[in-house]
């Protein structure tokens, strides 16, 4: 792994294309939460640009994943209904598909078309997600899903929700891996100016990128000191925090967040006078400039506290909320200003190397590594 560490003021800037990036297929994705997907009622949604159906097996409960399109008139089959244990059928003219995509059925005749099947794609279920592979079925190893073990661990709590970004999936994971722009964007919960004025160290591999970034001795922000007294009432001391930002390709972030009481050795492990929580965020491009955001905040303090932990989630979701409005106006600026270039700043560095590695997964897959070339 290569380390580099860097200060986030300074003047170093590179310039690049102002490019919304095409998406990697040979990957997985998250395609839904694991109680989305029922067997009652289909689910549809476009995932990478592909009309995807979702539902569950009655025999067995397990999820499958489709194509959102019949074998014979491209009827969307989201919008049939579920028959019999395992099967699918086209709201059209009836044919019915098993989890393997093969027809079953075709109304008014016995023998069926060997070539009427539609594509089913790899799903694998984990951390309270449903993950899909869109890519070639061979190379899906489930041994590549991103770790996001918190989500279901019994060591922590917590939960999350979906939002539907107007914008590309690399404007979100861009944003997620500086996390700077907290005093700016979120001045009023977790945002504070020592975050600009500390330092950070980079690493990165094959697959991840992460930041990781230190605060000595600061008073905490509003989100951080209600936390820490939800533990420790009444306490109204310095701090130490930290952020421990960490990619996994191609479109994950898991963020070691949290505050301790200032000196009592949280650096170094010692974080049982701190309260300590996992943002956990997973994108999935929708279109080009579109994308599911699935996130949850995950803690290790008070497990047993619901209205902690619905409290916390509906906090984070405004904090959020003001990113989402961000990426929208950032998204229609870069469409109506194509021939800009970005500037990239040293705080920028560990959102530079994660769109190396989506590139270097582009290009071994021999896909366009930008959207304006790959429509042509």
């Amino acid at each position: 792994m290569t380390t580099s560490t860097e200060r986030s003021t300074g003047a170093g800037r590179a310039k690049s294309t102002a490019k919304l990036l095409n998406f990697p297929l040979n990957c997985w994705y998250v395609a839904a939460w694991d109680h989305e997907v029922t067997a009652q009622k289909p689910l549809a949604r476009r995932l990478c640009d592909i009309p995807v159906v979702l539902y569950r097996t009655k025999d067995d409960g397990r999820a499958v994943a489709l194509a959102d399109a019949c074998w014979h008139r491209l009827a969307p089959l989201s919008q049939g209904k579920l028959v019999g244990d395992n099967e699918i059928a086209c709201p059209y003219h009836g044919l019915r598909f098993n989890p393997a995509g093969r027809c079953t059925h075709m109304p008014a005749q016995e023998t069926i078309n060997p070539s009427a099947t539609v594509p089913s794609y790899p799903i694998v279920e984990r951390y309270r997600f449903v993950w899909i592979w869109l890519g070639d079925p061979d190379k899906a190893d489930p041994a590549l899903i991103p770790d996001m073990h918190q989500m279901d661990s019994p060591d922590w709590a917590g939960d999350g929700k979906t939002i539907h970004a107007e914008a590309n999936y690399q404007l979100i994971v861009d944003n997620l891996m500086d996390l700077t722009h907290e005093e700016f964007v979120h001045g009023s919960s977790i945002g504070q100016e020592e975050l600009s004025e500390s330092d950070f160290d980079t690493e990165h591999d094959d697959r991840t990128v992460t930041v990781t970034r230190w605060m000595h001795d600061i008073y905490p922000p509003p989100f951080w000191r209600k936390n820490l007294r939800d533990k420790f009432p009444g306490y109204d001391g310095k701090v130490d925090r930290w952020q421990i930002v960490e990619f996994q390709a191609p479109s994950t972030v898991r963020i070691d967040v949290g505050v301790a009481k200032a000196g009592s050795g949280a650096e170094l492990g010692e974080r049982a006078e701190g309260v300590n929580g996992f943002v956990m965020n997973t994108i999935t491009p929708e279109t080009g400039r579109t994308a599911h955001y699935f996130w949850a905040f995950m803690r290790n303090y008070c497990l047993d506290k619901q209205l902690l932990t619905t409290q916390t989630r509906d906090g984070v979701s405004n904090v959020f909320g003001e990113d989402e409005a961000m990426l929208k106006a950032q998204q229609e600026a870069i469409e109506a200003n194509p021939d800009h270039e970005f500037y990239s700043l040293n705080i920028d560095m560990g959102g530079m190397w994660v769109r190396r590695l989506v590139e270097r997964m582009l290009d071994a897959e021999g896909r366009p590594t930008d959207l304006s070339k790959a429509r042509g």
